[in-house]
């Protein structure tokens, strides 16, 4: 269960090496989180992140989670919660692609919708219904701000997280009231290794940034968290811009 401050003493990862997820699993180890489990597909990085929270004095285990086999998520992810509850579900995975890669290879650019909507949207009906019936927890999906709005330079990931937006907006409402939080997270650009060598977009933040404003989500038992906060009001004015001016904005 959740302590007075809200912090998990739980908590599952799906997208076990994210940089923003890893933040925010060393944030709440610092406060109250004991048991972590790190989901994704093997490898030395998993094994590493696992090893630096151990490090910190958490109980972490790699569980093995490929978000393009939903096949086998509800038995992957259903284990898990019958070891006891988890107290909160972190969705960090997906994939940012090559726009204009993926413009001339269909099958690249499904495999961007796939990973970030259909493996997320899979991962999160297997966990909301397991949190459903312990009766609590929290499931904290990552959004991003490139879903308010499909842009030219990146539309087929940001037409993903506008899918995976609404869907976690839909799923937080069919579950208001069963004991589960759900909260969606909207950054900008964050500065990481997935976005390392592109041009960096105005108001860019850092996982630490979002990690914090997680926390702070959590606590306040918020719904959405924009990081930073004043991309409410820039995303909400380019949302109503008549679309012959957006083409034409530097964005």
């Amino acid at each position: 269960m959740k302590d007075a401050f809200g912090t998990p003493q739980s908590l599952l990862v799906l997208g076990g090496t994210s940089e923003i997820a890893l933040a925010t699993a060393r944030r709440l180890v610092a406060r109250r989180t004991r048991t972590v489990w790190l989901a994704g597909r093997p490898s030395p990085a998993l094994d590493e992140a696992a090893a630096g929270l151990r490090a910190l004095g958490a109980d972490t285990r790699t569980v093995p989670f490929d978000a393009l086999d939903p096949g086998a998520h509800a038995e992957t992810l259903g284990k898990l919660f019958t070891e006891g509850d988890i107290d909160m579900v972190l969705l960090a995975f997906g994939i940012l692609g090559d726009q204009a890669r993926d413009e001339d290879d269909p099958m690249s650019a499904v495999r961007v919708a796939q990973t970030n909507y259909t493996g997320a949207v899979s991962a999160s009906l297997v966990c909301a219904r397991a949190l459903q019936s312990q009766g609590h927890g929290s499931l904290v999906v990552l959004s991003s701000a490139a879903g308010e709005r499909a842009r030219r330079a990146d539309f087929i990931y940001g037409s993903s997280k506008a899918g995976l937006d609404a869907f976690t907006q839909g799923l937080g409402d069919a579950l208001h009231g069963t004991g589960v939080h759900v909260m969606i997270v909207r950054p900008g650009f964050v500065r990481s290794k997935m976005t390392a060598g592109l041009a960096e977009a105005p108001m860019a933040t850092t996982p630490g940034a979002v990690a914090q404003a997680i926390e702070t989500g959590l606590r306040r038992r918020s719904e959405t968290v924009w990081v930073p906060g004043t991309l409410r009001v820039v995303m909400s004015a380019l949302r109503h811009v008549p679309r012959p001016v957006f083409r034409r904005l530097p964005v």
